[in-house]
């Protein structure tokens, strides 16, 4: 069996990758930018593990033996689902192997905006540090006392929710339904924009959810809230967002996703100090590596032995 892992893969990542591979299987490690190699390698591959770069029909399509492909994490966005069915090519992800990871993102961008790290770090390099904008202390602010607002309440959520109730902030979320076990209340979306101080996205892009944050919905958002993106950019206007953070409505902004990804251009998001970024890594930890390579390579193993595959969701 022929795996193609389809990333930009650190030597650590290679590693793990390699050692839990089966003897009998043959994996290769393409780096996403390279298209020569990738349309090559699709003539004879079995099982693509996916991780970012786009799956487009074309690809599947020009992989005549291609079974599988793996999602490595668990939104599917990026593929061409349509593409996949149509040919009879297996999609699976692996729901809660991230999960850890993510949430102490989450935590790290909602802690990172209301300190203002990144304006402080740069300043102190510059050997500025003790003379800021003084302006800026007063923007400084803590979790505790805070409404922090989770849109979804899925595996990442229900991680995050009790450190949040920890540290003293009031919990409220919303979903698609009530969950009896969450920690936090329930409000409609609107409400919960409303009386947030922090407000977190943690939903897949559907048709439903993209554009959910359209400039109307972070215009009901408090003067002065925080907005945290680890989940997918484009369920927020990102022109409107530059816009409110720039006037001041919006205090800050912790963004590990993007609209359009990879962003290899200049944006005016970049411009701005009181926005702390990351270029979708919440999820990329050693340990999140590891749980998700175990699940990929099972499935691989009952994909050649015919069994039922694990979280199938084409």
């Amino acid at each position: 069996m022929k795996i193609v892992l389809h990333y930009r893969a650190s030597p650590g990542f290679r590693r793990i990758a390699a050692e839990m591979c089966p003897p009998d299987f043959q994996l290769s490690t393409i780096d996403e930018t390279d298209d020569e190699q990738f349309s090559s390698a699709l003539r004879d591959v079995d099982v693509i593990f996916h991780v970012l770069r786009p799956l487009a029909a074309r690809d599947i399509e020009a992989a005549p033996k291609l079974k599988l492909i793996q999602k490595i994490g668990v939104g599917v966005n990026t593929i061409d689902l349509q593409a996949a069915k149509g040919r009879g090519v297996a999609v699976c992800n692996m729901p809660g192997t991230n999960t850890q990871a993510v949430a102490e993102m989450t935590l790290t961008l909602m802690l990172s905006a209301l300190r203002r790290a990144v304006y402080f770090d740069g300043l102190t390099r510059a050997g500025e540090g003790w003379r800021p904008d003084v302006d800026q202390f007063d923007r400084l602010g803590e979790i505790s006392g805070r409404t922090v607002g989770l849109i979804g309440y899925g595996a990442v959520p229900s991680r995050l929710a009790p450190v949040l109730t920890a540290l003293g902030a009031d919990v409220v979320y919303t979903a698609r339904s009530q969950k009896p076990d969450a920690a936090g209340r329930f409000l409609p979306l609107d409400e919960l924009l409303q009386v947030s101080d922090i407000v977190s996205l943690h939903c897949p892009a559907t048709d439903e959810t993209r554009g959910m944050l359209s400039r109307d919905a972070l215009q009901m958002m408090k003067k002065g809230a925080v907005l945290v993106n680890t989940a997918r950019g484009e369920l927020v206007d990102e022109a409107a967002l530059t816009d409110l953070l720039s006037n001041g409505h919006l205090a800050a902004a912790g963004l590990d996703v993007f609209a359009r990804e990879p962003v290899n251009e200049d944006i005016p998001l970049f411009h701005l100090r009181n926005v702390v970024l990351a270029p979708h890594i919440a999820w990329l930890t050693p340990e999140t590596l590891r749980r998700s390579m175990n699940v990929a390579m099972e499935n691989c193993r009952r994909l050649q032995s015919g069994r039922e595959l694990l979280h199938r969701v084409v």
